[in-house]
């Protein structure tokens, strides 16, 4: 009897987030020795935004302790099943570190002042006093960068170079915050020295400002496509999505591709 046509082979996996995590994590590591920089001074934010909280506790349990979110109304449940979920797993290692990556509205505040460790796209006085206001007393300082349009993009948040070195001072004095440094989200491009030269003008706008006296430390810059080129001029925070999720859904009510 003749045997029936062979299976095919399984449709191929997606990359398991463990071996994703360590791909991006020698993607720094090669940026940063040839920078002849120390790995260990370059922090991955995983930027879960559109993805469920199974796909950031997967990631969690590979040893990813610093997450980042854009949308408040997302980001709290997230904060809340993977919390609980590495409460359940083994409580073995430091909680996770969040970090607010997108646009604040002032009506938003209260909730990331409560709720965040850092806030990456801060660019407005009054945002940044209404943190200062509703940061609980209890909890340490929330951690702050000022964001930064090294080149014009109207449809983008950021303040222009010159109003950084006018508004970073005036941040830096605010209680309960601290300012640690600047941020900025580059008009994308396949050149690397293209990314390389918009990196640069952040780095040494932040350089200026600690000529000034502030003391910063940080630079978020680099995503995806481009952490090389941002770890070459300096970058300490790298806000990687895709690289360790795979492609976002779409939103729920988004229109579906033809």
């Amino acid at each position: 009897m003749a045997s029936g046509p062979a299976p095919s082979d399984p449709p191929a996996r997606p990359a398991a987030p463990r071996a994703r995590l360590e791909a991006v994590r020698r993607r720094i590591a090669a940026a940063a020795r040839a920078a002849g920089r120390d790995p260990a001074g370059i922090t991955l934010v995983a930027v879960g935004k559109g993805h469920p909280p199974a796909a950031l506790a997967a990631l969690a349990a590979a040893g990813q302790r610093h997450f980042g979110e854009s949308y408040l109304q997302e980001a709290l449940p997230k904060l809340e099943a993977l919390e609980a979920a590495l409460a359940e797993a083994s409580g073995e290692g430091p909680p996770p570190v969040w970090h607010f990556v997108g646009a604040l509205q002032a009506n938003k505040t209260r909730a990331v002042a409560a709720r965040f460790h850092w806030v990456h796209a801060v660019d407005r006085l009054r945002i940044a006093r209404r943190l200062s206001e509703q940061r609980p007393e209890g909890l340490p300082p929330l951690q702050l960068c000022l964001q930064v349009q090294v080149v014009p993009e109207p449809q983008k948040a950021g303040v222009p170079p010159e109003e950084a070195l006018r508004l970073a001072p005036e941040l830096a004095r605010l209680p309960r915050l601290r300012l640690r440094g600047l941020m900025t989200l580059p008009p994308a491009s396949p050149d690397p020295a293209h990314q390389r030269a918009h990196f640069r003008a952040l780095r040494e706008l932040w350089e200026e400002l600690r000529r000034r006296g502030l003391p910063l430390d940080s630079l978020s810059m680099g995503m995806s496509g481009d952490l090389e080129a941002a770890v070459a001029e300096g970058a300490t925070l790298v806000r990687v999505g895709t690289a360790l999720f795979g492609p976002r859904p779409p939103r729920q009510g988004a229109p579906r591709s033809p």
